[in-house]
């Protein structure tokens, strides 16, 4: 494995261990001002509405895990496809959410060196 394939291997954990651990700020430093979601039935969002909808989820139970199945690097662009299963309970219920599947993201090397979402493709 090479430098910048274990860097995004490293985004994907950061990402999984702030989002258990309720760490938005973390989460929204891993993406970029433009990112762009990606998710069946609504139009594409951006870190604002992200932020949004994740502050209203603050206070839910929330485990998951991300398996990277591939990663390609192409200058200063990289794909990954990961398979992800989350199960959350948010605040005031008892029984848990559990949502599985594949994502395609696409990571931007920025101007700081750090790779970052830059897109983000949601089953």
């Amino acid at each position: 494995m090479n430098e910048d394939e274990s860097a995004i291997r490293d985004v994907v954990e950061r990402w999984m261990d702030a989002s258990r651990r309720g760490d938005i700020d973390t989460v929204l430093d891993l993406m970029t001002d433009d990112v762009l979601f990606m998710t069946p039935g609504r139009e594409p969002f951006g870190k604002a509405e992200f932020k949004v909808n994740s502050e209203a989820l603050r206070d839910a139970k929330m485990d998951g895990r991300a398996e990277v199945r591939e990663v390609e690097v192409l200058g200063d662009r990289a794909w990954i496809r990961n398979h992800i299963r989350v199960t959350m309970t948010p605040s005031g219920r008892t029984e848990p959410m559990t949502r599985s599947g594949y994502t395609l993201t696409i990571l931007k090397r920025c101007a700081d060196g750090q790779w970052r979402l830059f897109r983000d493709a949601i089953w």
